[in-house]
């Protein structure tokens, strides 16, 4: 079994009983959920630095897009819009 720390943390009440009430609602401990919802949120946020540090990085050597690319890329997602 991995090793585990113990965290303390402050919510405000309603924050509070919405967790409860997941809790409750998946039959899991607060702290199991509390710990999964961390555990998405550093995943997702560590990806979102990660590929914005790649997309400076390639921005500093110059690498964009050429203006037909972004064109195809923006008539793509317009006709999805309509």
């Amino acid at each position: 079994m991995a090793q585990s720390s113990v965290l303390t943390l402050r919510l405000d009440n309603k924050l509070k009983q919405q967790l409860d009430r997941l809790s409750k609602a998946t039959s899991r401990s607060r702290s199991f959920v509390a710990a999964e919802a961390i555990r998405e949120y550093v995943a997702l946020n560590h990806w979102q630095i990660e590929e914005t540090k790649k997309a400076v990085a390639e921005a500093d050597h110059g690498e964009f897009a050429s203006q037909t690319e972004v064109r195809k890329t923006l008539s793509k997602w317009t006709r999805r819009a309509r």
